[in-house]
This record gives structure tokens, sequence and C-alpha cells, in this order.
């Protein structure tokens, strides 16, 4: 039952991400489980070193969306990146 509940956790997440970040970025449904999960083991990681909450709070949810859109606006500056004008 875990691995389900870090699924569906990782798309509710990737989903309020990309709803909240400005932009359209074309992820489909996989891409957007994978940015929930990876959000939300990167606040999971630096939230509980930092000592600001500890696992299984309310606020993992929330820096959690706020790390997911920091990846998903890094993800859109690499993309963009690589699909330039040939060096321009």
């Amino acid at each position: 039952m875990g691995i389900i509940w870090t699924i569906v956790l990782g798309f509710v997440i990737g989903v309020f991400a990309k709803l909240l970040h400005p932009g359209k970025e074309n992820m489909g449904f996989l891409m957007t489980i994978l940015l929930g999960i990876a959000g939300s083991f990167l606040a999971g990681v630096i939230g509980q070193y930092l000592g600001w909450y500890q696992a299984g709070e309310g606020a993992g949810f929330i820096a959690s969306v706020i790390v997911a859109i920091i990846l998903l606006a890094i993800y859109g500056r690499l993309r963009q990146g690589t699909s330039g004008n040939g060096g321009s």
C-alpha cells in the first residue's frame, strides 16, 4: 500500500505544482508523478535536516509543492535551453 500511496501523493503534488507554476509544461502523467515524488523527497530531506518539521506533518505537503514548483521551473529552463535555435 505504501507504493500506491506514494504514487497517488506524487501525482497530487505534481498537479498542484503544475497548476501554480506559470507557463505550460508539456509533461505527461508519468512525468507529473515523478515531479511530485521528487519534490516530496527533496522537501522531506531538506525540511527534516533543517528541523523545520517532522515526517507526516502538513508543512511537508506545502514544502513538497514548493520544491516541485522549483523543480518544474528548472525543468522548463533546461528544456528551453535544449530546444533553442542551435546556439543563439
